[in-house]
């Protein structure tokens, strides 16, 4: 399977401003830009973009190891904190952490805590990111 994704970019760091687009359209020209990653503006940013794909496909890992495991959520809820710092010279994405809370039933605190911990190890988006990779896994 292949995805694709575009970005066009015009102008300097500071005052310019690009757009972002998915193959499925979801994304058509999204507005992204300096302001929108560094200082609140409007639009996105990249690492907004990939605290959504890491929330999307950690809860989709949890849905499919919850099935292996005989388990069904109702739902599955997760956030993604992506951490962009200076390191030395150069900004990187340092540490994502993922809250997740989930109404599952006939599981318990533990066993719960256990899918989760290895779907996070094991979706693809964590293992694509160097990044200091934490969760919180809470049953509601």
């Amino acid at each position: 399977m292949n995805k694709k994704a575009s970005a066009a970019w015009k102008g300097s760091l500071k005052e310019g401003g690009g757009t972002i687009s998915t193959e499925t359209g979801v994304l058509k020209d999204a507005p992204y830009g300096f302001n929108a990653r560094f200082e609140g503006g409007k639009g996105t940013n990249p690492e907004e973009l990939i605290g959504a794909a890491h929330a999307g496909c950690f809860s989709m890992a949890l849905s499919m190891m919850l099935g292996n495991a005989g388990l069904t959520a109702n739902k599955i809820e997760t956030q993604a904190e992506v951490t962009l710092e200076k390191v030395n010279d150069a900004y990187e994405i340092t540490k994502i952490h993922l809250s997740v809370v989930a109404d599952i039933p006939g599981t318990d605190a533990k066993t719960f805590e256990e899918i989760a911990n290895k779907a996070k190890a094991d979706c693809p988006v964590s293992k694509l990111l160097k990044a200091t990779i934490t969760l919180d896994a809470t049953l509601s």
